[in-house]
């Protein structure tokens, strides 16, 4: 059991001296003597500020035309509350506080506290009902707005900001939000293109807010990736987007397209009932886990004849995709396990869904990237190792893809 920390006598006297002075009885108490001591200490502070800006202490004479002026009262906000503070003032109009600036309205780094809760996804009037019931002061939805708005220059950095030249293994996936947009409710995709560099550490590379999918918008994304300084994917990871194929081969044709086997799979396994589908489920993993593609397509023909009665449609997309399913089929089990498995981006995703389920409708798709932003600085926070097996995948790769990787 740890032992009690003694207090000091200090302490013990402050203490004595609070309660005292301010007949504390309760915790409110407590909260109100320390937000009047706040005041007083900043105030003293504030004093020895203007003596050293003076260059004597009050009282004492001196040859200085400049003297104090009185006091000027401002309200402060701080964590305890709005607390008045009374500001000496000087003839001359020069003294500059530095305790609490002349502009600076708070001291609880509100700010923060603000931008944290936007980065867990409340909305604005939650944040401002929030501040209310725990600082006891307003804090509009507007000031909400403004303080999360400092975000945007910030955003455009992170967005523009030189990437490595060559990333092994690049995933992009949508998760889908509704959007108000000139006060119409639409549903938009916010694209994550999310990237696994040279030493095994994930990297969020990009987030698309769009709506409509096609070669030619591909093409701009990978060539906003190029103008940033990639010059070499080795595979890329997606589902079926609308015209990415096209738009890799033009970009970076000597990049491998896979196919998203978490994504086959679950658009397959929505043709299916609750009532077959754990069965099915086993019988697609006999396709891509397969040793090999030959294998792997006798059993995708063998699983495509077991259901094709219940579930013509079911299959239909193992064959026509079959091009950009097979790369897998060359690498070993630790290289799949890096390309399909759900952890490397379902974490992000996962987060990204947790703001779905704090608001229903984003005002704008401005406040929609300030919170996929927020929420993104939050999760990589956590990347701070490298994928597991990360030394025999690099090294299987650097086999594949020869002359390709950094050494």
């Amino acid at each position: 059991m740890a032992k009690r920390k003694r207090m000091s006598e200090g302490k013990k006297n402050i203490i004595a001296a609070l309660l005292q002075e301010y007949d504390i009885q309760s915790a409110e108490d407590i909260q109100d003597a320390l937000k009047d001591l706040l005041g007083d200490t900043i105030k003293e502070m504030m004093e020895a500020e203007m003596d050293e800006h003076l260059g004597y202490e009050s009282y004492e004479r001196s040859d200085n035309p400049n003297s104090r002026n009185g006091y000027k009262q401002k309200q402060i906000r701080s964590k305890y509350g709005e607390t008045t503070l009374s500001v000496p003032q000087d003839r001359d109009s020069t003294f500059e506080p530095k305790i609490v600036k002349k502009r600076q309205k708070d001291i609880s780094a509100i700010d923060d506290k603000i931008i944290s809760m936007y980065a867990k996804g409340m909305t604005t009037r939650q944040i401002s009902e929030m501040i209310e019931d725990i600082y006891g002061f307003e804090v509009s939805e507007g000031m909400v707005s403004d303080i999360t708005d400092r975000l945007l220059p910030e955003i455009e950095e992170w967005q523009n900001r030189p990437l490595a030249e060559v990333y092994p293994i690049l995933f992009i996936d949508a998760v889908h939000f509704s959007v108000k947009d000139n006060n119409v409710v639409r549903k938009l995709a916010a694209y994550v293109i999310l990237g696994v560099n040279h030493t095994g550490k994930k990297e969020v590379l990009t987030i698309q807010v769009g709506e409509n999918e096609s070669s030619k918008y591909w093409l701009t994304v990978l060539n906003e990736l190029k103008n940033r300084g990639v010059k070499d994917i080795l595979i890329l990871c997606a589902d079926g987007l609308t015209g990415i194929k096209e738009a890799i081969n033009a970009a970076f044709p000597q990049t491998e397209y896979q196919r998203c086997i978490v994504h086959q799979v679950r658009n397959t396994l929505k043709y299916v009932p609750e009532k077959d589908r754990k069965a099915f489920a086993a019988d697609l993993k006999s396709i891509y886990q397969a040793p090999t593609e030959e294998q792997g397509r006798t059993n995708m023909e063998a699983v495509t004849e077991k259901w094709q009665a219940k579930y013509p449609n079911a299959m239909k997309s193992w064959s026509s995709n079959w091009d950009a399913i097979c790369p897998i089929f060359k690498f070993s089990a630790e290289v799949r396990k890096v390309i399909y498995t759900t952890n490397t981006i379902e974490s992000l995703n996962s987060s990204y869904r947790r703001l779905n389920a704090q608001r229903s409708v984003f005002p704008s798709p401005t406040a929609l990237m300030k919170a996929l932003y927020l929420a993104t600085f939050e999760v990589s926070k956590k990347w701070t190792v490298t994928l597991r097996n990360w030394g025999r995948v690099y090294g299987e790769l650097s086999i594949m893809y020869e002359g390709r990787l950094p050494e």
